[in-house]
């Protein structure tokens, strides 16, 4: 009955906003065809994102919101007319997105790690990995600082991150009972929020060529002490696993995992490839940690590669113009290939067993391949309709308000961009030039705290979206429901989205790296009202 209810309220509210978005939309098509649609940079741009958001958070269903948000952006697009409105969804979106080199180096590297993953489980290393690890790694909390610290580690990129992560820690988290929305939080919590952190990731490199007239990696390490959300949401994740407190989705998630319930809801979008194929028995634990430090390297190797250093640039000059998407390609080939190769010659799997690991690989990945092109073409939509635009505008209209006041404005305007748009590149390229500008001649660090507002806004928005590419990564990564990962997260990160506001607020006034330590403070303090008011959570 509650099935039939959700779908009966999903068509009733898409059949609303449908009329809704037909009022302004006809009305603005009766001037005719115009280079740009009569809403764009308006209020009407934002719209495509909220109705998918909602949707998806109402009805549990990730697909289908999408696509209706697509629908509505191309409506609003096209003004109602239904051969615009088919011409836009497809090709300028889906067929558009999916021509974007960057966007196909990311599903070839989504099918590569795949492919890996599958080759790992059948040659044994991740069964051996597992077998080695519930001798090292005794209690639920070792298993999650465990992940935190892998997460940590590997700080290059978010998508190799987030596969990398999940692919290692899943076997073991699942042995102590942890659940898949608590591993799809852990991973995503250290990928993000770590790689914006990180001197040497392709976030680094993406801020840094955002910053006109400046010196981007110098003003990127100077702003890393007020990246307040990066820095409090690793102290709010590391204080809950070892404080065993969960609250909200997340609680009930975890009570349902120390009952052997891993999913808690039907939804197991990747149960299905689990175990499939024979395991060898021959694995050691070798089979698993070779193929992953030849990934990292490889793909290191290929970033720099990308970025000229082979032509005679340094590295760290390499690193900031690299093309993430193609090294991250070119990097997980030459790993799989180390892989085939290790394996064959260790004779764990033979040259046809590797080949058959190649389609499984790609079968896994399919759920978050699907995502992400609804996403992307999402985002598509949002650009068309000048969504990007629109919030330029209300921030440099807002410039010349409480100067003090705005590194907080900033990262709540950064907040809501990124989560609309799912894109926390996007957020930096749109804001930080605005920032650069409105604060060029400011003294003190004002500037610095307000491009480190806008990054740490970018990557709130991003964690909380349910139309990021980092969030779909996680998901795919722990092989979790996609939704469940979304509305377990969601109340974390809003608890240190509200701290880190606060922060920003003191951050404008005082304009000193200590700062930090107000927020560290202020992050504790939510950690012991949380741990006064959920402490029925009983863990081992």
């Amino acid at each position: 009955m509650k099935n039939y209810d959700r779908k009966r309220w999903t068509v009733l509210l898409a059949a609303v906003m449908m009329v809704i978005l037909a009022c302004p939309a006809t009305v603005l098509a009766a001037d005719g065809e115009a280079a740009t649609p009569a809403v764009y940079a308006t209020f009407w741009s934002l719209v495509p994102p909220v109705v998918a958001i909602v949707l998806a958070l109402i009805t549990k269903e990730v697909y289908s919101s999408l696509f209706l948000g697509i629908l509505v952006g191309a409506l609003l697009y096209s003004g109602g007319n239904f051969e615009g409105t088919v011409n836009q969804i497809f090709s300028g979106g889906m067929i558009s997105v999916l021509s974007s080199g960057s966007n196909v180096g990311i599903l070839v590297f989504l099918v590569i790690l795949g492919t890996m993953v599958c080759l790992m489980n059948r040659a044994g290393g991740s069964a051996a990995f597992g077998r080695w690890a519930s001798k090292h790694i005794k209690t639920r909390v070792g298993a999650e600082l465990a992940t935190i610290l892998l997460g940590v580690l590997i700080f290059i990129d978010d998508y190799f991150n987030c596969l990398t992560v999940g692919s290692v820690m899943r076997p073991i988290t699942d042995q102590h009972n942890v659940s898949r929305a608590k591993l799809a939080y852990l991973i995503d919590a250290t990928a993000a929020p770590v790689c914006i952190i990180a001197p040497i990731s392709s976030w680094a490199a993406a801020v840094s060529g955002f910053v006109p007239g400046e010196d981007g990696m110098s003003v990127f390490v100077k702003a890393i002490p007020y990246n307040y959300y990066a820095l409090l949401t690793i102290v709010m994740m590391v204080s809950m696993v070892l404080m065993k407190e969960e609250f909200g989705a997340m609680g009930v998630h975890e009570s349902n995992a120390l009952k052997g319930d891993l999913f808690t809801t039907a939804a197991r979008p990747y149960a299905s490839g689990e175990g499939e194929g024979p395991v060898n028995p021959r694995g050691k634990v070798m089979d698993l940690l070779i193929p992953i430090i030849s990934l990292v390297i490889c793909c290191v190797i290929g970033m720099i590669y990308t970025g000229g250093f082979f032509s005679g640039t340094d590295f760290v000059t390499a690193f900031s113009q690299s093309d993430a998407s193609v090294g991250l390609v070119l990097g997980s080939f030459f790993g799989l290939v180390i892989t085939i190769l290790l394996y064959m010659v260790r004779r764990v799997l033979s040259f046809r067993d590797c080949m058959a690991c190649i389609p499984e690989g790609f079968k896994s990945m399919v759920p978050a391949i699907l995502i992400l092109t609804f996403a992307w073409t999402l985002k598509s939509m949002t650009d068309s309709l000048g969504a990007a635009e629109f919030v330029a505008e209300m921030v440099k209209s807002s410039a010349d308000g409480l100067v003090n006041m705005l590194p907080a404005i900033i990262f709540l305007v950064a907040c809501f961009l990124a989560f609309a748009t799912g894109t926390s590149w996007g957020t930096f390229g749109i804001l930080i030039p605005i920032v650069v500008h409105v604060f060029e001649n400011t003294p003190g660090d004002l500037m610095i705290i307000s491009i480190s507002a806008c990054m740490a806004g970018a990557v709130c928005g991003d964690h909380c979206s349910p139309i990021s590419d980092t969030t779909i990564m996680a998901s795919a990564g722990a092989q979790c429901d996609h939704v469940n990962h979304v509305s377990t997260q969601l109340p974390y990160a809003i608890v240190a989205a509200v701290v880190s506001f606060v922060t920003y607020i003191f951050a404008g006034f005082i304009q000193s790296p200590l700062c930090l330590i107000i927020g560290v403070a202020l992050m504790m303090g939510a950690m012991l009202i949380v741990k006064l008011r959920f402490s029925d959570l009983k863990n081992e």
